[in-house]
């Protein structure tokens, strides 16, 4: 076997180490680290260098955090020589690349995706695919009103894309038509196994001056302020707390509106009222408001009994508020009970007796005074 000379060696090794060129995409293993930098072996007679700046877009990050020696690292090629006898490579340019591709495709095929948010801007949120930024307009994020969008700050959210212009740099996502679809979804389950009698739970979504509105999964049902209990609700807020669980009743059903009521009828206090409220029982009340012709006196929550100004006492009394007040305890007997109207009438004056009556003590008239 011949000798190879010192110049044929050289030649030959010349030759079995590849070429590359700008814009080449190459494959290489990570030889050393350093917060800043990543150092490959691309096979070529240089090493790659990755600066952070080409691997990332996050700020300030420390890469030997992110990456170890013996990872495979796949990048593109920016410049052969970078004026140090090194390949300078990016990795960032390489998955935006593909970021791109994967974001045309998902536009052409309406295909969902997942990304996580990276910022929140004054006029919506840009999440990151593969490198590649998307933005999703604030009136498309949501199915209802957002205020506030920073709590998706980080947090991984569907979307679709419904513009894709790289050239403008115009890559627009749509979250809202996904929940609007998912939305509609649960509304036709919903109203398949629902009817009138149901008895369900719900979450509080929101809580007005006139009712509560209740997410059903699916849809909302309204529990109107007069559907919240047998007895007296003054205020819907004082109630219920959005986020609380209730259970209900489906009182109503009218293409999608639905009307509900926590007055299940086992807890009706008119049960069984002719014998709790019948003639002559003497009972204990509050007085829960007055008119000019009398007191209304609550004897159980949803029974209300009218106590007439007349049978307060046995003296004259011009109206209830002159003797009595709001939240006043008083006793009575029922004097009238009519279940059909749901109608009774009190009398604190019955339970007086001739010996209950204060003496008379006339008042003394004041003598004028003398002019002398």
């Amino acid at each position: 076997m011949s000798e190879v000379s010192v110049e044929q060696f050289e030649q030959m090794l010349e030759e079995s180490i590849k070429t590359i060129r700008n814009g080449e995409v190459v494959e290489g293993t990570v030889i050393d680290v350093k917060p800043d930098e990543i150092v490959l072996n691309i096979g070529y007679k240089s090493d790659g260098i990755i600066t952070r700046s080409e691997y990332t877009n996050e700020p300030n990050v420390d890469l030997t955090a992110m990456v170890s020696v013996d990872d495979t690292i796949e990048a593109k090629v920016i410049k052969v020589n970078d004026g140090e006898g090194q390949v300078l490579l990016s990795h960032k340019r390489l998955l935006a690349e593909k970021g791109s591709k994967k974001l045309e495709e998902a536009f052409e095929n309406h295909t969902v995706l997942t990304a996580k948010v990276v910022q929140v801007l004054g006029g919506g949120l840009s999440v990151s695919v593969d490198e590649t930024r998307v933005f999703i307009p604030a009136s498309l994020v949501s199915d209802t009103y957002e205020k506030d969008l920073n709590k998706y700050k980080d947090q991984e959210i569907e979307f679709v894309i419904t513009e894709f212009n790289p050239r403008r740099r115009r890559i627009i996502g749509d979250r809202k038509q996904l929940l609007v679809a998912k939305k509609a979804e649960m509304q036709k389950a919903l109203f398949e196994r629902i009817s009138v009698g149901d008895v369900i739970e719900g979450t509080v979504k929101n809580v007005t001056d006139f009712g509560a509105f209740i997410d059903l999964g699916g849809a909302d049902g309204l529990l109107h302020i007069s559907e919240m209990s047998w007895g007296r609700v003054e205020s819907p807020k004082k109630v219920f707390k959005v986020g609380e669980t209730v259970k209900v009743f489906i009182k109503d059903i009218k293409e999608t509106k639905i009307a509900l009521s926590k007055k299940f009828p086992e807890e009706n206090p008119w049960n069984d009222a002719a014998s709790k409220f019948a003639v002559g029982t003497v009972l204990k009340g509050t007085v829960a408001r007055m008119t000019d012709f009398g007191a209304f006196v609550e004897l159980a929550p949803g029974v209300d009994a009218l106590l007439h100004v007349s049978q307060i006492a046995r003296e004259h009394i011009e109206k209830p508020s002159d003797v009595l007040t709001i939240g006043q305890e008083i006793e009575a007997q029922i004097v009238d009970f009519n279940e059909e109207e749901k109608k009774i009438s009190l009398s604190m004056k019955a339970l007086l007796n001739s010996t209950d009556e204060p003496e008379y003590e006339p008042e003394l008239e004041e003598t004028p005074e003398s002019d002398e």
